[in-house]
């Protein structure tokens, strides 16, 4: 009887921990930057970078912003990704989808004006990253 316990109990986690991924996978592609903007994503990612280790450096933001921040920086130096680059289109745009949806949340919190304080590229590079990530709108 245990034995069939453990197998069953291993079966159930495998099954959970599946369907967790899947879900994230539907939530990648339901905030996946559409068109073009992915290429242009991919073409700011070393500003992007320098941006999000400014920003969590800086003691003047929330911590938990700051921790965010850390933790996106720790996800993006790992070199295994939550879905793996076979995958066609998020393979290679998790990274980029996850960068926004992050940044999205600093703005809520921190303020626009945080982020552009610390952008380290032009303002045309800028410009690009709010059309990306929906910075420059209002937040409800």
């Amino acid at each position: 009887m245990t034995g069939s316990f453990w197998g069953d109990l291993l079966i159930g986690v495998a099954v959970a921990v599946l369907v967790a991924w899947l879900a994230l996978l539907v939530a990648l592609v339901l905030v996946r930057p559409r068109g073009g903007l992915l290429r242009e994503a991919l073409r700011l990612l070393p500003d992007v970078l320098r941006l999000v280790r400014r920003l969590a450096a800086d003691r003047t933001l929330p911590r938990g912003v700051r921790v965010r921040l850390g933790l996106l920086l720790a996800y993006l130096a790992m070199p295994i990704d939550l879905v793996p680059d076979f995958i066609p289109v998020l393979g290679y745009a998790d990274d980029a989808i996850i960068v926004t949806a992050v940044l999205r949340g600093v703005v809520r919190r921190a303020g626009l004006d945080a982020v552009r304080a610390h952008w380290p590229g032009t303002d045309d590079g800028f410009a690009a990253l709010a059309r990306l990530t929906g910075i420059d709108r209002p937040v409800p």
